[in-house]
């Protein structure tokens, strides 16, 4: 049996935000599911794991006065999603500022519906 490890529950988004890679510009992937811990993307590309990104991702208005949430994250797997035309991608958040923190928990709070 796995055991599970995360302090906080999953919760899959309405919202599928754009994540972009702050260096290059490019889109990385849409942000499917997030805590303030760690966020999994859907990607076209596989993405390498054990690396670590500084990204962006776009905001709805009406959980934040900006237009994005920059941060690193380490990717800790990638596999094929459900879709073979995709990837799912997982991430760990590394350190996150308090307000990107609460930015986070109102993601969850207005776009999250199911626990996972």
């Amino acid at each position: 049996m796995v055991q599970e490890r995360r302090a906080f529950k999953r919760k899959y988004l309405m919202f599928y935000s754009r994540v972009f890679n702050r260096q290059t510009g490019e889109l990385v992937g849409h942000l499917v599911d997030l805590t303030p811990e760690g966020a999994m993307l859907l990607s076209e590309r596989p993405i390498a794991t054990d690396a670590v990104f500084s990204l962006h991702m776009e905001l709805p208005d009406d959980v934040s006065d900006h237009l994005h949430l920059k941060f690193e994250a380490k990717s800790l797997w990638c596999k094929r999603d459900v879709n073979p035309d995709f990837y799912a991608a997982g991430f760990q958040l590394l350190d996150i500022p308090q307000e990107g923190l609460q930015v986070i928990e109102r993601l969850i709070e207005a776009y999250g519906f199911r626990e996972h």
